[in-house]
């Protein structure tokens, strides 16, 4: 019988992922990571993903499942590979995606290596997303449910993973996850709120987490305009991000939208909305689960933030890394920090960090 090591978040889906590996015939063993956060305690906070009601549901579920259930420390490469990198990309003027960055690091690195030197054949997560099987290769693509789809957020997983990596929610719903809660018996595990998008990020936001890691305030400074005047002071260099038209701090007698942030002289600069768009940017740190030769001079279809639509363009490779996309129409806010992820149809082919 093959042997699964499952990361269980405590959370329905997760849980609905280790019945469905029973009933698949796998020997399942469920475990949760114990992650940094601000809090000396994490295992106190009831709205992070790592609280100790997040554990025990893994734990009940676990039980009621029949499977062994561990927990593993991973607090240090968290705090080090994705707090810190979320804040220096902030602190840079840009706007980073800690969850794409986590998966990269704590699960399909240290989670996987882990699984792998204890002798499981496979690693699984809850994840929306599918892993399918084409002219004898293996590719991520995305969840059937396309309103659930977290097939952006797995881009960089290696490719030479795939083959060792389950995902069997990517042919369900969530309503349909829910109704398999209750179908499995795994208690009230059915109704639970899914868990916050940034689990070391609470209600108040990231400018007061920011402020409280680095012990500073968020920088002040000048909005201008593109041609450089100044039109007034802003309420911190932290509180903005690209795009952003409510929350300025400052009224216009017209809709001006946050365009560049300056993380050297903290300016930040306002226009209209029509300068917010552009059919061209540069990713870096890619990840490629395709061929590269197959993506030459073919329409593509690229997201450049997870709830962003799809948009179709063509992608050049270019000298050091880089990899140039150009929107067949421009595409509005495009933002540093974030990630483009391209897609060949469902196929998730690769993407990297926008620049």
């Amino acid at each position: 019988m093959k042997k699964v090591l499952l990361g269980m978040s405590g959370g329905v889906d997760s849980s609905v992922a280790a019945a469905l590996l029973i009933d698949m015939g796998y020997d399942v063993t469920g475990v949760t990571f114990k992650l940094w956060h601000p809090m000396d305690d994490i295992f106190d906070r009831e709205d992070s993903c790592c609280s100790i009601d997040d554990v025990n549901d893994a734990k009940d579920i676990a039980d009621i499942l029949g499977i062994p259930h561990y927990t593993f420390n991973f607090k240090d490469v968290f705090k080090k590979n994705v707090v810190d990198y979320f804040v220096e990309e902030y602190k840079n003027g840009k706007t980073p995606n800690p969850c794409i960055v986590c998966n990269k690091s704590i699960k399909f690195d240290h989670f996987y290596n882990k699984a792998m030197s204890m002798g499981f054949n496979y690693i699984s997560t809850g994840h929306y997303a599918k892993i399918i099987h084409k002219d004898g290769q293996m590719f991520l693509a995305k969840a059937e449910y396309d309103k659930k789809d977290q097939s952006y957020f797995l881009y960089n997983i290696p490719k030479s993973h795939l083959e060792k990596t389950l995902f069997p929610l990517g042919k369900y719903t969530k309503p349909q996850v829910r109704e398999l809660a209750e179908k499995y018996n795994l208690g009230n595990i059915s109704s639970k709120k899914d868990s916050q998008e940034i689990c070391f990020i609470d209600k108040n936001g990231y400018n007061t987490f920011l402020e409280g890691y680095t012990f500073e305030c968020s920088p002040k400074g000048n909005f201008i305009d593109i041609s450089g005047n100044i039109l007034g002071k802003h309420k911190g260099f932290w509180n903005y991000t690209i795009g952003q038209r409510k929350g300025l701090g400052i009224t216009f007698n017209k809709p001006m939208f946050v365009s560049k942030l300056d993380p050297i002289t903290k300016e930040i600069t306002l226009c209209d909305e029509i300068h917010l768009f552009s059919n061209q940017c540069n990713i870096s740190d890619t990840n490629w689960l395709v061929d590269k030769s197959t993506l030459f001079n073919i329409s593509l279809n690229i997201k450049i933030r997870n709830q962003a639509k799809f948009a179709s363009g063509k992608i050049y490779f270019m000298d050091n890394n880089i990899t140039s996309i150009e929107f067949d129409k421009p595409q509005r806010a495009i933002t540093k920090g974030q990630s483009a992820v391209i897609y060949i149809n469902d196929i998730v082919a690769g993407g990297g960090i926008i620049q």
